[in-house]
C-alpha cells in the first residue's frame, strides 16, 4: 500500500521491458507524468512520483526537507526497481529529486538509471541557480510574486484563484524545501549513467553536465519553463526518451 500511495502506474504493462520513474515539479502531483503511460509504446512502463501533502496523499504533512523526500522515495522504488531497467526523469524541482535519488541509489543500493532526462534544473551545487526567497519573506505573497516571476508552476494554476489557492500550499512547502537544499560541487563525476537535459529556450541551465561521467545531451525546446507542456515538446521528449532506451537494447 505504502508503494501505490506514494508511486502511480496508471497504465501497468506487464511485458514492458524498461521502467520510467518520473518525478514531478514544485507544487505538483503525479497525474501529469502519469498519463505519460498511455502515450508511451509498450516497450516502457511509467510511474510517476506522488510526494506527500497531495492527491491521495492529502492529509499527510509536507516533508521538512529533500533528504525526507528522497529517503521516501528509495523505499518505495526498490520493490519496483529490482527486476527490469529503468531510466528517471524530472522536471525542475524533480530533476533535483531524481539525481538525488539516483545518487543514493547508487551510493546504498548498487542500483543506477540507465538513463537521467532533467528537465529546466540546473544543479543544486551550481552558482548559477536562481534564489529561493530567504525564509523570512516566504509569505504567500512572496511565493505568488516569486511563482509569478520566475515562471515555476504553469500559468493556468495561477489565473484559476481556486485552483491556485490549493496549489499555493503545496507550492510554499516545496519552496522551502528548494530554499534549503544545498550540494557541494563534485570534484569528479558521481554518477555513470547517460544524462539528457532538456530545456526551454526562454529557460537558463548550467553546469548539468559536471555531474556524470557517461555521456551528456542537451535539447533546447521552443519556450519557457513549462514548454514541456506545448503537445509538440511533450512528442519530442517522450520520442526521445524511447528512443534512447530502444538503442541501449542494442548496446
Amino acid at each position: 500500500m505504502a508503494n501505490e500511495k506514494a508511486v502511480s502506474c496508471l497504465y501497468r504493462k506487464p511485458n514492458a521491458v524498461f521502467r520510467l520513474i518520473c518525478f514531478p515539479w514544485a507544487g505538483s502531483g503525479s497525474l501529469y507524468f502519469a498519463k505519460w503511460g498511455e502515450k508511451m509504446n509498450d516497450l516502457l512502463e511509467v510511474h510517476s512520483i506522488r510526494l506527500v501533502g497531495r492527491e491521495s496523499r492529502f492529509e499527510e504533512p509536507f516533508a521538512s526537507d529533500i533528504c525526507q523526500i528522497v529517503d521516501e522515495i528509495v523505499c518505495v522504488l526498490l520493490p519496483v526497481l529490482q527486476d527490469k531497467p529503468f531510466a528517471f526523469f524530472g522536471h525542475s524541482m524533480g530533476a533535483y529529486i531524481a539525481f538525488m535519488t539516483a545518487l543514493q541509489l547508487k551510493e546504498k543500493h548498487k542500483l543506477e538509471p540507465m538513463h537521467l532526462f532533467v528537465s529546466s534544473a540546473t544543479p543544486p551545487h551550481s552558482k548559477a541557480r536562481d534564489g529561493v526567497p530567504e525564509d523570512e519573506k516566504l509569505s504567500e505573497e512572496h511565493i505568488h510574486s516569486f511563482i509569478l516571476n520566475l515562471e515555476v508552476t504553469p500559468m493556468d494554476f495561477i489565473n484559476d484563484k481556486e485552483i491556485s489557492q490549493q496549489y499555493l500550499s503545496r507550492l510554499m512547502a516545496d519552496a522551502h524545501i528548494l530554499h534549503d537544499i544545498t550540494f557541494t560541487a563534485p570534484s569528479e563525476a558521481i554518477l555513470s549513467c547517460d544524462l539528457t537535459c532538456f530545456v526551454g529556450s526562454e529557460d537558463i541551465v548550467e553546469d548539468i553536465e559536471d555531474v556524470i561521467s557517461g555521456s551528456f545531451h542537451i535539447h533546447v525546446r521552443p519556450g519557457n519553463h513549462f514548454y514541456l507542456m506545448e503537445t509538440s515538446n511533450e512528442t519530442f521528449i517522450m520520442n526521445y526518451i524511447i528512443k534512447c532506451l530502444e538503442i541501449s537494447m542494442l548496446a
